[in-house]
């Protein structure tokens, strides 16, 4: 990817009650960082596809995209790495989250439900992710810089 381009991506907010689902995207625990489940969007597919296919990959759970709540930018000065990330409001449709689903891509560890108490105790990316969760309408979270 070349350093002056953006890469897009799409994040789903689904919530199980009061309890947001998050993922770990280490290979191997590699981090303790937290985001919502999703990623890269390929050219073709319109945003809610690559969100209903990503987050399949991720957790195993087909979703419906409900309305964008966030916009998030972060990145790597040093590398030249920018993402633009579109988080949508997404409801379950069916599945459920079990220790035995496993990311095609071998990217997600980890998938679980946090309390709002709970995210305010780990680290997760982005710094907006629980005022646009548990907030009203929509959240820009301007250039921030990427963490591992």
């Amino acid at each position: 990817m070349s350093a002056n381009r953006p890469r897009l991506a799409v994040r789903a907010l689904i919530l199980d009650g009061d309890r947001l689902l998050l993922v770990n995207a280490y290979p191997g625990g590699q981090s303790d960082l937290w985001c919502a489940p999703g990623g890269g969007v390929e050219a073709g597919s319109s945003l809610p596809e690559n969100l209903i296919r990503e987050v399949w990959e991720e957790t195993g759970l087909s979703v419906e995209v409900g309305a964008p709540c966030l916009v998030n930018e972060f990145h790597d000065p040093v590398r030249g790495f920018h993402q633009v990330e579109v988080f949508f409001r997404c409801t379950i449709a069916t599945g459920q989250v079990t220790d035995g689903w496993r990311d095609p891509e071998g990217v997600v560890t980890e998938r679980r439900f946090f309390s709002r108490d709970d995210v305010a105790a780990i680290r997760v990316k982005p710094d907006s992710l629980a005022q646009a969760v548990w907030g009203q309408g929509i959240v820009y979270d301007a250039l921030e810089l990427i963490v591992t």
